[in-house]
């Protein structure tokens, strides 16, 4: 496709839903990742960071949306901004620090300044904020008007900011659907309480020569993968103190929202009280005991209700783990063949500090660049990236047929479908025809069905006979 500007019909071959198959040109061609950072990261929501980054009046955090760097503040009255990192003048960035507290944003190159809402200053340091705005300007230039931009969109979701570019884009709830209820058991504090959690020391960022999907397609629920990982449980890295990482999911099974692109492994929804958390800390008895503590606390305070509980991907670029480690990943493109990943530990705010230390070390130990887990995963991602770019093997497309025509709507979370026990590539079919849908152009109406298209594809669900044999 390289040359040419690829229409909403060549989009649609390249994702074969019924068959389950996808063009490797979705994971290296250049041109059709200009168009997702218009399609997709110029439309859907993204997370950008978290409120326990900015506690402090004036403080900032640099951040990204796409290839767009975007600041993270919290203004002198506390309301938090989400702004493009970009003078209004002649473009500059206004921001070079990862994160500080300041006044004024001033740009190096004209000092434009701006306060930390966005707006364009009067007055900064006993100079105009736009030098010669009286002389040269003449009081013309309206100020208000040519402040920092703004997302159309934020949103503060138990502590998690997300944004998004489009004012048409719905509420982000609405943009979750049921998979928030797997958010709420990464942000909800460990005894069940309404967020809670904070970011453990910093953020882990690195670069690795892979394309942004890789990532999220992988978190979404690709078991298989685990072979990768043979070496690290057999070196049983788990603080439990027993048994190895690949035997103790039992009982996690494969979900999708086929309509919304996210998904992942999790639990069937059952009552508070009838769950077990087991000891996943058996290395460290006094770690071990305060969780054995907030979760019997949990079971009866919220005795009667529901809970859920699960791991995966938020279409399109941010993966979450719910539990251990406890961490959310934010996947973001930095062209077709190059990923730079940020990711978040989290910990509940008032947890002991000998909770938060050793959390921290299995946390770096697990993921990470440095971690033994993630390490096998870039491998895979790079070369995988590295062996589809060439012209013979972009003839020859993904196979995503594990699973295929078995997945069953499951109506414990509304709108998903039962994947299969773990080992299943539906979900990251439902990724893939996510994708397709943004890249095609869809408005929002067509995007959350409410308007319906004749060229609308859906994705293949098990027959009507009966499954409880099949499970």
């Amino acid at each position: 496709m390289r040359g040419n500007e690829v229409d909403a019909e060549q989009i649609r071959e390249l994702v074969d839903i019924p068959n389950g198959v996808a063009s490797r040109s979705i994971f290296v061609d250049e041109e059709l990742y200009r168009r997702e950072l218009k399609e997709i990261f110029g439309r859907g929501w993204l997370m950008v960071g978290h409120e326990s980054q900015v506690p402090e009046p004036d403080d900032f955090m640099l951040s990204r949306m796409g290839e767009e760097s975007v600041i993270l503040t919290r203004d002198r009255q506390g309301e938090l901004h989400v702004l493009l990192n970009s003078c209004r003048h002649r473009g500059m960035k206004v921001c070079r620090f990862d994160k500080g507290n300041t006044r004024l944003f001033t740009c190096p190159y004209h000092a434009w300044s701006y306060t930390t809402d966005g707006a364009l200053v009067d007055r900064a340091g006993g100079l105009f904020g736009v030098p010669g705005w009286k002389t040269h300007y003449h009081e013309a230039l309206d100020k208000k008007e040519w402040g920092l931009i703004s997302v159309a969109q934020m949103r503060n979701y138990k502590g998690t900011i997300w944004a998004t570019w489009d004012i048409d884009a719905p509420p982000l709830e609405e943009y979750l659907g049921s998979f928030r209820y797997w958010l709420d058991s990464a942000l909800n504090s460990r005894s069940g309480e309404e967020g809670g959690s904070t970011v453990l020391v910093g953020v882990q960022k690195w670069r690795v020569k892979c394309n942004w999907k890789f990532a999220p397609t992988n978190f979404i629920g690709d078991a298989a993968h685990a072979v990768s990982h043979k070496s690290v449980n057999l070196a049983n890295i788990s603080p439990s103190g027993s048994g190895r990482r690949d035997e103790r999911a039992k009982g996690h099974y494969a979900f999708g929202w086929p309509e919304l692109g996210h998904g992942g492994l999790g639990f069937t929804p059952r009552p508070e009280e009838e769950w077990e958390q087991g000891s996943v800390f058996g290395r460290f008895p006094e770690v071990s005991e305060y969780f054995r503590e907030v979760f019997e606390k949990r079971k009866v305070e919220r005795a009667g209700e529901t809970h859920y509980q699960g791991k995966g991907t938020i279409f399109p670029n941010t993966s979450f783990h719910e539990d251990q480690p406890r961490t959310i990943i934010v996947h973001h493109p930095n062209g077709p063949e190059e990923t730079e990943f940020w990711r978040y530990y989290l910990v509940d705010a008032d947890a002991p500090e000998f909770v938060k230390d050793t959390l921290r070390h299995y946390f770096m130990t697990y993921s990470g660049p440095g971690g033994m887990t993630e390490q096998d995963d870039l491998e895979n991602w790079l070369y995988a990236s590295d062996a589809s770019k060439g012209m013979i093997a972009r003839q020859f497309p993904y196979n995503y047929q594990q699973g295929l025509g078995y997945s069953e709507p499951f109506d414990g979370y509304p709108g998903s479908v039962w994947c299969g026990y773990r080992e299943t590539e539906q979900n990251q079919l439902i990724f893939l025809k996510r994708w397709s849908e943004f890249m095609q152009g869809w408005n929002w109406d067509e995007l959350m069905h409410r308007t319906p298209r004749p060229d609308y594809v859906p994705f293949p669900l098990k027959s009507t006979e009966a499954t409880e044999e099949a499970r």
